[in-house]
C-alpha cells in the first residue's frame, strides 16, 4: 500500500515525543520509544532489516544493495524527539489548501495568527498547501519531517526494486533536542561510509558548517547580611553577576548576530544575595574565535575575583560540539551529490552555515562524515511552526536522487557547471 509522505508526517506528529532534559532515562521520555517502535515496525513491514536498540532508543535499519559493483554505503539520520520548550503532545495539525498569501488564523480563541507581516517567507509558498498547528502546540516538523522523508525514500526503493541503489542505512535517534542524540550511537553497527542528517530548514538548504559550541555556568558566591547593617559587609551575588554580564560584548548576542557571527547567549539566570548562577551558550563558527570567547569569560571571572576576592566568581565551561566543516572538506562529494540531486529535481540549492548544531556534527567527529540537509519546515520549536507539503515531497525526491546518484556515479558526481548559492 502506497502511503504519501504527508500521511506519514501527520501520523508521526500525532505521537507526543518531547525530550526532557531533567529525565535520567534513555530515551528521556516514553513517547520517543513509542515512535521509535512504530518506525521499526513500519520498516520491517516494508521489507527492510530493522531493530530498535532498547538500551539506546536508536532505530537501526538497512536495505541491501541491488547493484553488483561496489558503491558507497550511504546512511540517513533523523531524530524522533521534539523540543521541550513548547508542548508536543496532542498535536492537531491542519492543512491550509492553496495558501492565498494572507494571514492564517491558527487559533480563534487565542487570536493567534500566522502572518506574512511577521514571517515574510510565507510569500514563497503562495498557492501551496501548508501544514500548520492549531496554536496550542508546536508542529514537530523538527524533525518528524525528516523522519517522514527518510521513510518515504526507503519505501520508494523497496516498492520499486528495479531502481538501482547501493546499500542504504537508516538511523532514528532520540533526545537530539537536549544534546544526547548521539551519546550511544554505534557508528560501527550503523555501517555507513558516509551519511546525511535530514534536520535542516527550508527546501534547498545544504549545511556542512556549524557552530563550535560550549555551555558555561557562571556561579557567584556572595555574602548576605541584613541590609540595615550591610555597609562594607554585603556582597550581593546578583549584582556581581550583572557586572559579569555587563563585561561581555553587548552586540555579540543572538539578537544582533547572523551568518557566521558568533555570540554569548544568556540562557538562564537565577539567584539571590548569597548565590547567583547564570548559564550561557557560547557559539562561533571560527575555532580560534570560539576559543577566544571562552578565554574572555575566564578573564572576566578572574578580574572580578581580583576585585571582590578569590573564589567569588567561578566560570565552568564545557565544550558541546565542533564545526563539522573540517571533517566534511575531505569528502566534498557529499555536498556535490546533494547539490546535483536538488538540481535534478528542480530545487535550487543553497549552501548555508548552521547557526546551531546537528547530530551530524558529532557523528562527523566520531568518524562518520555527515552534512545536514533540509527537512522543509519553518519556525521550529514553536506554535508558528509550519511545513509546505511540496517541500516534504521534494525532499523525499532529493534523498532518492542522492541514493541513485551514488549508485550511478560513485564518489564523484558529474559537474553540472553550477556553484549553487551561498548565503
Amino acid at each position: 500500500m502506497n502511503i504519501s509522505v504527508l500521511d506519514r508526517f501527520l501520523k508521526y506528529v500525532s505521537v507526543g515525543s518531547q525530550s526532557d532534559a531533567d529525565s535520567a532515562t534513555v530515551p528521556s521520555t516514553p513517547g520517543q520509544t513509542e515512535l521509535a517502535r512504530l518506525l521499526a515496525g513500519e520498516l520491517k513491514d516494508m521489507g527492510a532489516q530493522a531493530e530498535l536498540d532498547d538500551d539506546s532508543g536508536i532505530v537501526y535499519a538497512s536495505i541491501p544493495s541491488n547493484v553488483e559493483r561496489k558503491v558507497p554505503v550511504i546512511g540517513w539520520v533523523a531524530h524522533v524527539d521534539t523540543a521541550p520548550g513548547v508542548s508536543g503532545s496532542g498535536v492537531k495539525p491542519r492543512i491550509v489548501r492553496s495558501y492565498d498569501g494572507g494571514d492564517i488564523l491558527l487559533n480563534p480563541e487565542q487570536g493567534m495568527v500566522l502572518s506574512p507581516a511577521v514571517f515574510p517567507e510565507l510569500a514563497d509558498y503562495l498557492g501551496q498547501d501548508l501544514v500548520v498547528t492549531d496554536g496550542t502546540t508546536l508542529l514537530g516538523a523538527d524533525d518528524k519531517a525528516g523522519v517522514a522523508e527518510i521513510m518515504d525514500m526507503a519505501a520508494s526503493f523497496l516498492q520499486n526494486p528495479e531502481r538501482p541503489h547501493g546499500e542504504i542505512r537508516i538511523a532514528f535517534t532520540p533526545d537530539e533536542e537536549i544534546g544526547r542524540g548521539t551519546d550511544a550511537f554505534d557508528v560501527k553497527r550503523f555501517g555507513a561510509d558516509f551519511a546525511y542528517t535530514v534536520d535542516g530548514g527550508a527546501l534547498g538548504e545544504i549545511e556542512y558548517e556549524n557552530f563550535n559550541a560550549a555551555s558555561a555556568a557562571v556561579t557567584v558566591q556572595g555574602s548576605s547580611i541584613h541590609p540595615g547593617s550591610a555597609k562594607g559587609r554585603m556582597l550581593n551575588a546578583c549584582l556581581v553577576l550583572m557586572e559579569f554580564q555587563g563585561m561581555l560584548p553587548a552586540f555579540q548576542n543572538p539578537a544582533f548576530t547572523e551568518g557566521y557571527e558568533g555570540f554569548y547567549h544568556l540562557d538562564s539566570l537565577r539567584g539571590d544575595v548569597e548565590q547567583a548562577v547564570a548559564e550561557y551558550l557560547v557559539r562561533d563558527h571560527d575555532r580560534a574565535a570560539f576559543e577566544r570567547k571562552k578565554e574572555f569569560m575566564q578573564e572576566c571571572a578572574a578580574l572580578l575575583n581580583r576585585k571582590y576576592g578569590e573564589g567569588t566568581v567561578k566560570a565552568e565551561i564545557t565544550d558541546s560540539y565542533y564545526n563539522m566543516k573540517e571533517k566534511i572538506l575531505p569528502h566534498m562529494h557529499l555536498v556535490e551529490h546533494a547539490r546535483r540531486a536538488m538540481e535534478a529535481v528542480g530545487v535550487k540549492p543553497e549552501i548555508i552555515p548552521v547557526r546551531g548544531g546537528t547530530d551530524g556534527a558529532r557523528l562527523s567527529f566520531m568518524g562518520l562524515p555527515c552534512p545536514n540537509l533540509c527537512a522543509g519546515g519553518h519556525n521550529f520549536h514553536g506554535r508558528y511552526e509550519y511545513v509546505p507539503v511540496r517541500s516534504l515531497e521534494k525532499i523525499s525526491a532529493i534523498l532518492q536522487e542522492i541514493v541513485s546518484g551514488y549508485a550511478r556515479y560513485g564518489l564523484e558526481p558529474p559537474s553540472q557547471g553550477h556553484e549553487g548559492t551561498r548565503r
